[in-house]
């Protein structure tokens, strides 16, 4: 049996926020690439059918991407391929630097309530690299805390005071089983909560069916309101877009497809992008949305393998700029995310967690080898193996 020491990574995260430069719209188109291809392998999961989707991609881009600061060779290639990300344009540091602009932007003043951040747990017998801690300290934002992981519940406890009272009480329980050999947790938090630029009328708000499929309704309650919205028709995705504005820079896209499988199965970053220049003109629409609050948990080590992230889940993991400790795989990551949409506006939330293990061989029983009995001997010459005595002890003496 390995013995095993865990690291816990967790980032959450719910907007991204384009800055300026090169590299930081590098990053940031494939962050968005990225976020639909998640999308699509976690909706063609099996366990994903018939069950509300909801995730913060940037949240896993932003998890990934503080892992691979600790990564090396083929498993770095494989983090950097996986996120999208051109290792011929963008070096870890670009990387770094591009996260850092999102991550502070994703906090800036004038977007509502709205915070972030990151913090880092570690073992006081585990001692990461000081160039990696910098990183996550500087780029990352990482607040440094030191904990004794042996004591598992009092350390799983100290993580989920810290990330609820940093989430607004969205996330209560971030870690629940807490491997007692952990040695390290990462963690970033962003909690976004944003004000319709135009509320719903609580007073319109009337009970209604949902239509699940054509057999199948169930009760819900919709908002409702008569006002000029913008809107798109996308006839090559046969899908109608709705656009609903925070008081922020941010906005919610809302999307009715005619077939649900003709939407997810095409839409791109690109469609989004013409949404968004299209809808120049507002028109007058009568609206009814759900009132909704949802809260979805997904382990994504599958997803991300088939997405060409192989190597970190088993032995041929490289991530020696994390510490010189041998061994350190990923075991999970692992993906929480909340969404309550109302009259007044949306808050959401996100998790996301990759544990890391360090699998070591265990030092082996000292074998016993007793000369109690008869044995032979032979005195040779190492290097031609010339034999120069050889004989067979019975009985020693004195």
């Amino acid at each position: 049996m390995m013995m095993r020491a865990a690291v816990g990574l967790w980032v959450l995260a719910a907007v991204i926020c384009v800055g300026s430069g090169d590299s930081v719209s590098l990053v940031n188109d494939a962050n968005k690439k990225f976020s639909f291809r998640l999308y699509r392998k976690l909706a063609a999961d099996a366990d994903s059918q018939g069950k509300n989707i909801f995730f913060s991609p940037f949240s896993v881009s932003v998890a990934l991407a503080a892992l691979s600061v600790g990564a090396q060779g083929a498993t770095h290639r494989q983090l950097f391929s996986g996120l999208g990300f051109s290792s011929s344009l963008l070096t870890q540091t670009d990387v770094d630097q591009a996260f850092q602009t999102f991550l502070h932007s994703a906090t800036n003043p004038s977007q509502e309530d709205a915070s972030d951040g990151t913090a880092v747990f570690v073992d006081k017998y585990f001692k990461p690299k000081p160039k990696f801690l910098q990183t996550l300290k500087l780029l990352y934002f990482a607040d440094g805390f030191n904990v004794d992981f042996s004591k598992a519940t009092e350390s799983a406890d100290y993580i989920n005071k810290y990330v609820k009272k940093k989430t607004n009480r969205k996330i209560d329980k971030l870690v629940e089983d807490l491997d007692p050999n952990t040695v390290m947790y990462l963690i970033s938090y962003i909690y976004y909560k944003g004000k319709w630029a135009t509320r719903f009328d609580p007073e319109l708000t009337k009970q209604d069916d949902f239509n699940v499929d054509k057999n199948t309704k169930v009760p819900a309650v919709m908002m409702n309101r008569e006002d000029n919205f913008h809107i798109y028709r996308d006839r090559e995705l046969k899908t109608t877009v709705l656009q609903l504005p925070f008081k922020s820079s941010y906005s919610m896209l809302l999307m009715l497809p005619d077939v649900m499988a003709t939407l997810e199965n095409a839409i791109s970053p690109n469609h989004v992008t013409k949404w968004l220049k299209a809808m120049v003109t507002p028109r007058r629409y009568d609206v009814y949305i759900p009132k909704f609050s949802i809260k979805t948990s997904y382990n994504l080590n599958d997803v991300l393998s088939e997405m060409g992230m192989t190597d970190m889940f088993d032995d041929r993991a490289n991530f020696r700029r994390i510490s010189e400790v041998q061994g350190l795989v990923v075991s999970q990551v692992g993906h929480q995310a909340t969404l309550v949409v109302d009259e007044a506006g949306a808050t959401a939330t996100a998790a996301t967690g990759i544990g890391i293990i360090a699998e070591s061989a265990p030092l082996a029983p000292v074998p016993v080898l007793k000369f109690n009995r008869p044995f032979m001997v032979i005195i040779a010459e190492r290097n031609t193996e010339k034999i120069l005595f050889l004989g067979k002890i019975i009985k020693p003496t004195i």
